[in-house]
């Protein structure tokens, strides 16, 4: 008798497209170590997934549509009850899949606070475990960490010092954390760097469409080889020159993988999962947090004190910045390989 192969439910956050690409990794090993990855999700994230694994099965869930406000807090307070009504609506959708399919045995959330279950075992992977919010970070923290305890595991992407995230990941609670590495969905290349500035966009908008036309403004007609990927992932993937500049709409791993390698520096927001993909790559990177933002102007902040690389504000931004990258060390670090041991949890007997 054939043995049924086991099946792991995979959720990342539809926040930008971080979430997604970081979980390309554990994709990956999931189906190396013999487990068929039910990807769960919606938006951008869930069609960049399919565009980068078009075999798996997928399952739709409700989007949580949280959009920047101004005023971030008061932004993010008025919108808790719409991503209160998704998460129930998702927990839901993910319970009644479990019961329907005998063959899943764990769920793998990223940042999405209803994709747990009491019949299987379920991870949650944040580097958030503290969430910045000025004066009311330990309100913000202390109710992420409520959530995190619902989970069996969670799962911190860094190294165990917290060498890349800092007070993002450091804490002396119990909360069943595993620190498992840097991800990323890169492999470092040795090839030629012909590309002088290589531009990364990414996040939600408008934020991401007021870094572009700045950035654009700002290298217009320059005369070295400057490269925009605009990080709009639409049905048909396209690129084109404009102002002596070659632009992209979007690109999957493999291609961006290679322009990256390519390029003698990167200029990106300063979000986490771009700090990890820069960091296996070893690049020189000049970062552009999202304003009021506070996660990313932290971590901008943090890595520019270890002298990693530089930062701007958006609106202080000068193409003469990026010279800036030649005295900071740049990001580095070595490509963490996810072993079999990281899914033992899901060895586990299902409830029913």
């Amino acid at each position: 008798m054939k043995a049924i192969q086991k099946k792991i439910i995979i959720a990342p956050l539809n926040w930008g497209l971080g979430h997604a690409t970081r979980c390309v990794t554990i994709i990956k090993a999931l189906l190396e170590n013999n487990y068929i990855p039910i990807i769960a999700s919606d938006g951008n994230a869930l069609t960049f997934l399919k565009k980068e694994f078009p075999n798996l099965e997928y399952l739709e869930i409700p989007a949580y549509n949280i959009s920047y406000h101004r005023n971030l807090k008061l932004g993010l307070l008025l919108q808790i009850p719409k991503v209160l009504k998704a998460v129930r609506e998702e927990r839901k959708i993910i319970n009644d899949f479990i019961l329907k399919n005998k063959d899943v045995v764990g769920l793998i959330s990223d940042n999405r606070f209803g994709v747990r279950s009491s019949l299987v075992p379920s991870v949650y992977i944040t580097h958030q475990v503290n969430v910045l919010s000025g004066s009311t970070t330990f309100l913000t923290s202390y109710f992420h960490q409520k959530i995190i305890k619902k989970f069996d595991e969670c799962w911190v992407p860094d190294n165990k010092d917290s060498e890349f995230s800092g007070k993002l990941s450091s804490t002396k609670k119990n909360l069943n954390i595993k620190f498992i590495g840097v991800l990323s969905r890169f492999k470092k290349e040795e090839l030629t760097q012909n590309i002088a500035v290589l531009v990364i966009l990414s996040g939600l908008e408008p934020n991401r469409s007021f870094l572009e036309n700045k950035l654009i403004s700002a290298f217009k007609n320059d005369s070295r080889s400057i490269v925009f990927v605009l990080g709009k992932v639409v049905a048909t993937q396209k690129s084109w020159i404009s102002e002596n500049n070659t632009f992209y709409n979007y690109l999957l791993s493999n291609d961006l993988q290679k322009l990256i390698n390519s390029s003698k520096i990167v200029i990106c927001r300063s979000g986490y999962s771009s700090i990890m993909d820069l960091a296996v790559l070893g690049k020189k990177v000049f970062f552009i947090p999202t304003e009021h933002q506070q996660e990313q102007e932290y971590l901008a902040s943090f890595l520019e004190q270890k002298k990693y690389a530089p930062f701007s504000e958006m609106k202080d931004f000068v193409k003469e910045d990026i010279s800036k990258t030649e005295i900071y060390k740049g990001l580095k670090t070595t490509e963490t390989i996810l072993g079999s041991g990281l899914f033992r949890l899901f060895e586990r007997k299902r409830k029913l």
